[in-house]
């Protein structure tokens, strides 16, 4: 089925229902400083001393929610639900006391982003409203749906995209008029990068986004595991439901365009050796002893030409490129469009890991997704296991397949700048 996507050249059947909800947010007062009660999203959250500095950071970080730990995940789940009982209870978490939708800017350096948050319906892929562009891993929504379930919250927004018409009316007219006012909330990240927020609650306002959105589709930026799991809930509850919706940021790229990065692969049972040894001739392998930097400039020549990636775990890199044309007809699936056959993600999923080095895509003992360069790398070199540093595709090749209703192999992009996770909840019960 062939649906119009992000670049709207038709108007969506159905388009985005957006509607205002009473954010649960920290008590300034009650914290340390917002910035230390922030995280970046749970599944960029890969090094156990990184969760161990945003645990630090402050007593009521918001991993201690998005990232429980204890020892079993029945335990863990139940922990962030008790932890946001009480932290609701002693007013460290607190309900804002009008509906509205949230102004959301996020500033580094020359970049700016703005977007509004707000609690979206929720539709399948076939409605064509939102359009997913990869696959998800079954464990993971399994996991985010246990705890949400136990918490009864969303804990962090989705990141989803739509394209407006550059007319600077509607949502876009809303947003920059409400960015001159002052915020509910202004912090700085250890990260440097600038935060602020603020509520629509006036009715004119409002009026305006649900009139303007109601043309438009969005696209999945980042959270598709999220929304995979909020349609499993909606589907445990009769409607109408809170969980008939679910917490999202649209952003229009047409004035705010994302950066598109690279998710990478860390492979923990396989040594560098042993993946280079199963290549034989299948690829061109050439060893790079360089740093970092110029190790991807190299992959990222490479990848101009054709399918290319690099190794790493052993202390060099190695580029691996020119895949044997006989090796893809034998291994990439039929039935796809080109543009699907010849991403780096189909043939590192079907060729390198299902036929060359027989590694299960969808076993957290196997193979892990990382969206840092450096902490994959060392990851690799710590463990003893081969990090597959991916090149970034490109954004109109993502609105491209999704337009064709056509999914990714899974962590195949990574959108951004994404949202801070804890600077505004949603709560589905008092």
């Amino acid at each position: 089925m062939n649906y119009a996507g992000p670049e709207e050249e038709t108007p969506a059947r159905n388009g985005l229902e957006l509607t205002p909800f009473q954010g649960l947010r920290y008590d300034p007062d009650r914290v340390g400083s917002l910035a230390a009660v922030t995280s970046p999203p749970y599944d960029v959250i890969v090094r156990p001393d990184g969760l161990l500095e945003l645990e630090s950071a402050d007593p009521y970080n918001i991993v201690r929610l998005i990232l429980p730990q204890d020892h079993s995940p029945a335990a863990r789940n139940q922990q962030a639900a008790d932890t946001l009982r009480r932290w609701r209870a002693e007013g460290v978490l607190t309900t804002d006391t009008e509906p509205g939708l949230y102004v959301y800017e996020q500033r580094d350096g020359d970049l700016l982003q703005r977007g509004v948050i707000g609690t979206l319906r929720l539709s399948e892929p076939a409605d064509g409203v939102v359009l997913p562009h990869e696959d998800v891993m079954p464990h993971i929504v399994a996991d985010r749906a246990d705890l949400m379930r136990a918490t009864s919250a969303n804990l962090e927004p989705l990141l989803l995209t739509y394209r407006g018409d550059a007319s600077g009316c509607g949502t876009a007219a809303v947003v920059e008029k409400t960015a001159t006012l002052p915020p509910l909330l202004a912090t700085t990240t250890e990260d440097g990068v600038s935060h602020r927020l603020w509520a629509v609650t006036d009715p004119a306002g409002l009026a305006e986004i649900r009139a303007d959105l109601d043309r438009h589709q969005a696209l999945i930026a980042d959270g598709h595991h999220r929304w995979a799991t909020y349609l499993r809930l909606r589907a445990e509850h009769p409607s109408p439901s809170p969980w008939d919706y679910g917490l999202v940021l649209l952003v229009d790229t047409a004035r705010y365009p994302l950066r598109v990065r690279a998710i990478h692969r860390l492979l923990h049972r396989l040594p560098v050796a042993e993946a280079l040894a199963a290549l034989g001739d299948t690829f061109r392998v050439r060893r790079l002893d360089v740093p970092l930097a110029e190790a991807l400039e190299s992959l990222a020549s490479a990848a101009a030409d054709g399918n290319a990636f690099l190794l790493a775990g052993d202390g060099a890199f190695h580029l691996i490129d020119r895949p044997s044309p006989d090796l893809l007809a034998r291994t990439i699936p039929a039935g796809h469009p080109e543009a699907w056959r010849t991403l780096d993600a189909t043939v590192l999923h079907a060729t390198l890991l299902d036929h060359v080095w027989g590694i299960p895509e969808d076993s957290p003992e196997h193979i892990a997704y990382i969206h840092d360069t450096v902490a994959t790398v060392e990851k690799a070199e710590h463990d003893g296991g081969t990090a597959v540093l991916m090149h970034p595709v490109r954004e109109e090749v993502v609105r491209d397949l999704a337009r064709q209703g056509v999914t990714m192999p899974r962590k195949s992009t990574s959108f951004g700048p994404k949202p801070a996770s804890g600077l505004v909840l949603r709560a589905l019960t008092s």
